[in-house]
Order: structure tokens, then sequence, then C-alpha cells
């Protein structure tokens, strides 16, 4: 249908050719100016007919200077005029053409005069006016554009437009591209933003055309560039040879330098002589630098760099006149469970043992008496500057407390002091700094039976002592606390006395007897054939009765006591009474009828009756 029309067009502009003689000199001299000029009207209506003779060359003109708008390509067209909502648009075809402002958002600064591609969307509208689309065109023009981009390493312009996930969005042609984050530059990015906004230099890196996805790099636009500059400097690497570099990237493990295209590595152990807990301490990012070069591999690929030997090592620069028995200063830098390190000198750290801290030979913890970052003063104890290496002491800068300690702790003195730990045979308690004394757990107390300590008291508490025995070479005290008060078993000893009598009741009836107590020292026991009361019956939890001691013995501190023995003591004087009386009778020839008679009496009372 769209050929037939042509066709009959061609036919008609040719029949005008042929009655318009005069005219086709102006068509050879301005055929675009003719054609735009034509009146189609008069066409039309048959009023200007063309020669025949004429068709060839008018059709020429046509196919030249006409646009074909039934052929879906991109052209190029001229705004000729701007309203509030569209962009009239001549693209040298018998109409001109419409495009939604929208279309141009992108350009604000869009004006008369100037070229747009446009696609033909529309043939024609109610209107007869072509409807054209610049959106569609870009899009068709911009693939092109990127595809031929991507194939021939060509270098395109994009803006960028926004942050994203992961890197940024950049307008490419009208395409949305991405750019990741990691190239963006050579170096780490932190400050996406400032990028945002900004018209770059990018590569077409990456296009995927089933998504319809392009990546786009701006860091191997600059990864090319120094890709020379690279070469040239690693074929010029040498061992101690010193570069100036920028801190390019600080990690918890070191520092990576940019030497100027080639990276190299400076470990957190050779930024400094003195120890540092992150290289953030000693460096900061875009910091320039100089560096020596320790090692790389065959390849040159892995660049070893060093910062701290730029500098002598601290050791060859520590005062020749230091020598053991000098007093030094410095801060504690580590602390260990065997001890300080003390950094006496930039680089220079000297060792103090947790022995060397303190008199006392009841050895603690470093944290006990330094923290890091401290201050302390201290002496110099051994000093080897072959093997760098150097101990330290604080104790040594006060006086050794076991040097009078004959005269301050005699033995039979009595002091305070202070429950430091335990052991399962006894206490250690400090009566100053450096003087610990242990009291065995069998002379904490004279009555209680303690298994352990912890029984007794608690770490902290002040204790009461009594100096036992001393031993001077050996640094050791061995200390009492119940000594500070007399043995009350040496009067318990009389009080409860075996054949003693006393009166308690029954506290708890055990396996074989049951417990009185006589006070909150003596608890005595008693067996179960003692607990026997006169009745035939046994005592009972709570009961109270009278107690005969059987049994006390001051060493083991045991009692034994017995109930029974109470009432078989007054059986046995009924019988021995019985007895005397008997063998009065007898000598007076008492009868065996008056003897009878007795013994019946003393088996009554005895039954109760």
């Amino acid at each position: 249908m769209a050929e037939e029309q042509k066709e009959q067009e061609v036919q008609e502009v040719a029949g005008m050719a042929t009655a318009s003689q005069p005219e086709v000199t102006e068509q050879q001299a301005n055929p675009e100016k003719f054609l735009k000029e034509f009146n189609w009207h008069n066409y039309e209506e048959g009023i200007d007919p063309i020669a025949d003779d004429k068709l060839e060359e008018f059709e020429k003109l046509v196919e030249e200077n006409f646009v074909d708008t039934l052929d879906d390509e991109v052209v190029k067209g001229k705004v000729i005029n701007i309203t509030d909502r569209d962009a009239i648009i001549d693209i040298n075809a018998k109409s001109e053409g419409v495009i939604s402002l929208n279309e141009f958002r992108y350009n604000p600064d869009l004006k008369v005069g100037d070229e747009v591609e446009v696609l033909i969307d529309v043939r024609e509208d109610a209107t007869g006016q072509l409807v054209l689309s610049h959106r569609k065109a870009r899009v068709i023009m911009a693939w092109d554009r990127v595809n031929k981009a991507h194939d021939e390493g060509l270098i395109v312009n994009g803006f960028v437009k926004c942050r994203t996930k992961g890197g940024m969005i950049v307008d490419v042609f009208g395409i949305e591209a991405f750019l990741p984050g990691s190239q963006i530059d050579v170096k780490p990015i932190r400050d996406y933003d400032a990028y945002v906004g900004k018209t770059m230099e990018f590569k077409v890196v990456k296009i995927n055309h089933e998504f319809k996805n392009v990546v786009v790099s701006h860091k191997a636009l600059i990864e090319a560039d120094i890709e020379e500059q690279k070469k040239e400097i690693i074929g010029q690497l040498e061992k101690g040879q010193v570069l100036e570099g920028t801190v390019k990237n600080i990690t918890s493990y070191g520092v990576f330098v940019d030497l100027g295209g080639v990276d190299g590595l400076i470990h957190i152990t050779d930024l400094s002589w003195s120890r540092i807990n992150h290289p953030n301490e000693i460096v900061e990012l875009d910091q320039k630098l100089n560096v020596v070069i320790l090692d790389f591999d065959e390849a040159k690929t892995r660049i070893q760099l060093g910062l701290k030997q730029l500098h002598k090592h601290p050791w060859e620069a520590l005062d020749e006149e230091l020598k053991v028995g000098d007093k030094v200063k410095g801060k504690v830098v580590v602390i260990a469970d065997y001890g300080a390190f003390i950094e006496v000198a930039e680089g220079v750290e000297g060792l103090i043992h947790v022995s060397e801290m303190s008199w006392s030979t009841h050895l603690r913890s470093a944290q006990d008496f330094v923290n890091v970052g401290d201050e302390v003063e201290a002496q110099i104890l051994t000093l080897d500057r072959d093997d760098r290496k150097m101990s330290l002491g604080i104790k040594q800068l006060t006086p050794d407390p076991w040097t009078d300690i004959t005269s301050k702790y005699p033995v039979g003195s009595k002091h305070t002091g202070v429950v430091r730990n335990f052991t399962n045979f006894g206490v250690f308690v400090e009566l100053e700094e450096g003087i610990d004394g242990l009291i065995y757990i069998s002379d904490l107390s004279w009555t209680k039976k303690i298994k352990h300590p912890s029984e007794f008291c608690n770490v902290g508490d002040k204790l009461e002592v009594v100096v036992l025995e001393l031993d001077v070479e050996g640094r050791k005290l061995s200390l009492g606390h119940k000594q500070i008060e007399d043995n009350p078993w040496d009067k318990y000893e009389t009080e409860f006395a075996v054949g003693t009598t006393h009166t308690a009741a029954i506290s708890e009836i055990v396996d074989k007897g049951a417990t009185i107590d006589f006070n909150e020292d003596i608890t005595a026991f008693v067996p179960q054939r003692h607990l026997e009361k006169e009745d035939g019956s046994k005592l009972k939890k709570g009961e109270t009765a009278e107690f005969q001691i059987i049994e006390f013995n001051k060493e083991f501190k045991r009692v034994v006591a017995s109930h029974a023995a109470i009432h078989r003591e007054e059986e046995q004087k009924i019988v021995k009474q019985a007895a005397k009386k008997a063998a009065a009778q007898n000598s007076e020839k008492t009868t065996i009828g008056d003897v009878n008679a007795d013994l019946q009496a003393l088996k009554d009372k005895m039954e109760g009756k």
C-alpha cells in the first residue's frame, strides 16, 4: 500500500514537472528551496501540471531531499520552534514533526537551531503532523555507540547521575551504565558523593545484551596511563633503594604505598622501632613519605617496604654510659603474665619480671602492679647490647624488708596482717609489702575442726597473728592465729575431767550414738549403749539429762560422755551398801531370811518400785 502511494506521488510530481518547463533551471540551482516552497495544493488540485520529460530528474530530487517517512531509521532534524510543551523539528519531510519537551529534560539548554536525532514514531497524527521520538532515537543510537566503543576500545564521556549499591550510575549516550566502586580510581575511594554530578571519561568494559546492562570503568583509563610508568619503575627496583611514595591504604597489618603506579607494603613491624597497636598511629592516608625497598619477588609484583629502616637502630643510639645499676624511666607498653615490658627509649625495651616488682615471695600477676601506659622508674639489672636485651627491677628502688626482719618480727611478737590467698594446708597473710607469712590450718583455732581455710576467713580479711618461727635465709615466716589467746582446753581439762557430771540436751542423733554441746567449744560424743536410761529406754534428740565424762583427750579435742553411767553407778552403790550390810548382819548371825529380804528390796528399787 505504501509503495503504491509513493509511486502515485512520483507520477503526479512528474506530471507537474512536464507542465512547468520554465522552472527547471531553478530546480537545478536550488532543489531544496524548490521542494520546500513547492505548492502541493495547486499540484493536488491539478492547477500546476508537470512535464513528463522531467519525471526522472524530479524523482531524483525527491529521493535525495525528502525523508522516507516509512523507514524506521534514525535521522537528524533541526529545531525550528519551541513551545511550552513541544519542540517543532524539521526533518526535511513534507511536514514538520513534534517532540514532547519531556524527552529533552536531560538537555535543559535546548534551543532553536540545534540538531537532534529523531525516530519517526507516528507518520501523521490527526492534524497531519509527524510524531517523532527523540528518546527512542537516543536509545537506538546509544546502543550502536556503546557497542562500537566496547568493540574498538574507544573513550566515551559519561555523566555521573547518582550513587548506588557498590558504585555509581553513569549516563552514557542516554543509557544508564554501572560504574563499580573499584573501577572509579586506582586508589580506594573514601567519598563517593564527590563524583556525583561530574562528567568523566570512561571505557566500556562489559555489555550484557540479554539484560541490557553496561559496565564502564574510569580506572582502566588511569591504569593505561600509568602502565608505562609502572614498567619503568619496576625495571629500576633494587634492594636498599629509597623511593618517595604516597600512602594509598591503611590496614591493621600494614600500609600500602603507591610508588607511582606500583604498590608496596610496609608491614606494621617495619613502620617504627617502637611498638604500635595500629599503623594509623604513624601514618595517614595520602601522606607522602620516603620508604626503603627491603625485598621483592622475582616478578617484582610483591614489594616489601620499610620506614623504620631509614633511621638508625635505637640500640645503636643508646647512651654508651648506661650500665647495670643505673636508674631509668619508661612507659609500660606490654603486660604479660610473667611481667611487663618498659620502653626506656624509642625502640629500646626492658623486661620487668613479676618477681622483680615486689619483695614479696608470694608472686602475683603483673597487672596487680602496673598498667599499660604507666610511667615507671626502674633499676637496670642486666644489659646485653649485642643481643639487645635488658632486664629491669622495681623492688630494688625500695629497701629489702627482710634486712631487719629479726628486729621487726621477732618470735612471739603479735601483729595484724591481711589474708592474701588460701592453700589446702593454710593461709598466706601479708604483714607488709614483701613480708608474707603462713598460718597452717592447725594454727587457726584451738577448738574448731577446720577442713579448709575458707571456712574460717575470707581473702582480704584482717587477722591477728603471732610469729611462731622465723627463717631469715629462706625468707619464711610461720604464723599462728589461735596463739593470740590461751588454749581453752587447758582449763577444760580440769572442768571436764573424767568422772565429772554435767547436764545437757541431746543435740543430734547419729549412727553410733549422739552428740551433746556442753558449751561453744566442747561437743561430746555419747555412744549408743550409753544413751540407755534407768528404765531401759534411750534418750531422744532434745531430751535433757545428766552425763558423766568417761573420756577427755586434750590433744585430739575428744570428749566422750555417758548417761547410763549415772544410774549404773547408783546401782553399784546400792550393791556395795547391801554387801556391807550383809557382812555386818552375818557377823551378828543374821538369818538367811533377813538377807533375802534386803536383796528383794534392792531388786524392787532397781525396778522402780
